[in-house]
């Protein structure tokens, strides 16, 4: 048991950066301390001793933050960042060289006394806020993202994001991208996804799927405007309005336009209205 707890220690200088001295982490990091406490715990537990290895992971609970229940079956080189919010059920198993972020729920989908949390393979990382439900397995080296919600199985080396969690890849080969769409964009003030189109972001394959249709019917618009004027029709030559984010159907910018003009425009026309109408008494 000591020989794991000096593992869980070490392993905190390899996946925290902010991490400088033993003494430091052992002061300081809940997520040691829930570790350290869940060790003893679970000592009791397989000792028979029940009901105090439930009080000492219930006084874990209190001053870390952290549920671990004695019963779940935890490898090693264990770790726990930030820690708090995080709940381990009775059933869980986790193998080696696991990391846990806050919030991180390890739970069960059902009140029968049977394998119901789940179980977790050896160099899984699972972010802050994901939850993990029921009896099942999350292969090895996966990587489960902030705030997903896992409930089927996931292999191992994969990605999962989203609710409900599915697994993700990432593109070999990104997309293409056409000058005239990166001058869209640029324009419209979006070029976000020039540097994550290689990640499966559905916002950015929407935005960009939109930017290349309004390229293509830019250079249609284009073509036909020639056909017609090559049969001498007469096109009128419209400038459009910029695609500036700040400027879009506006001459100027917007701090220098007046949101009441309009109104005491409106109000002032109105006035002249009435007193024309008005009869002349001299």
């Amino acid at each position: 048991m000591f020989a794991r707890i000096r593992e869980d220690v070490r392993c905190v200088f390899d996946r925290d950066p902010a991490a400088r001295t033993t003494f430091e982490v052992l002061t300081t990091y809940p997520g040691v301390h829930a570790v350290i406490f869940y060790r003893v715990a679970h000592g009791l537990w397989n000792a028979g001793f029940r009901w105090l290895a439930r009080w000492l992971s219930s006084f874990a609970r209190w001053l870390t933050a952290i549920e671990i229940h004695p019963a779940a079956k935890i490898g090693r080189r264990f770790f726990i960042d930030h820690g708090i919010g995080v709940v381990i059920g009775e059933t869980a198993e986790i193998g080696d060289d696991v990391t846990l972020y806050h919030g991180v729920t390890l739970g069960g989908t059902t009140w029968k006394k049977e394998k119901r949390h789940p179980t977790i393979r050896d160099n899984v990382v699972i972010g802050a806020g994901a939850k993990v439900l029921g009896p099942i397995e999350v292969g090895e080296g996966a990587r489960i993202g902030s705030n997903a919600v896992v409930v089927k199985d996931v292999p191992p080396g994969a990605t999962v994001v989203g609710v409900p969690g599915r697994v993700v890849e990432r593109r070999k080969k990104a997309p293409e991208i056409s000058e005239g769409t990166r001058e869209i964009a640029r324009k419209m003030g979006f070029d976000a996804y020039g540097l994550t189109r290689d990640m499966p972001d559905p916002v950015a394959t929407a935005i960009h799927a939109m930017l290349e249709h309004m390229h293509a019917m830019d250079r249609q618009m284009e073509e036909m405007c020639k056909g017609l004027k090559q049969l001498g029709a007469e096109v009128a030559d419209i400038r459009l309005p910029d695609l500036g984010p700040c400027e879009i159907g506006r001459e100027a910018p917007l701090e220098d336009i007046d949101p009441l003009e309009d109104v005491r425009s409106d109000a002032g026309s109105t006035q002249g209205e009435k007193d024309e109408e008005k009869p002349d008494k001299s």
